[in-house]
């Protein structure tokens, strides 16, 4: 699966808000076969902004996982 730059995002959107504009021309004018194949495009661009959007939310909210100790790799010896 190819992953979407996240700073393409702006040429995305401005990808899907032409076809939206192109898909509401297609109906005004009757061009049922052009309105389908518009529509499974403006499923893909919006499918892919949201791929951007939880990408850009994971890479917004990491998570500090620290250095762990020397005394919690290594264990504790006892004199017995």
């Amino acid at each position: 699966m190819l992953r979407p730059d996240p700073a393409e995002r702006p040429r995305l959107v401005e990808i899907r808000d032409n076809l939206i504009d192109r898909i509401a021309e297609a109906k005004r004018e009757g061009w049922i076969g052009e309105v389908e194949g518009l529509e499974t495009s403006l499923a893909g661009a919006e499918e892919k902004l949201a791929q951007m959007d939880v990408a850009i939310a994971r890479t917004a909210t990491a998570v500090d996982l620290g250095m762990p100790g020397f005394t919690q790799i290594t264990g504790r010896a006892s004199d017995t």
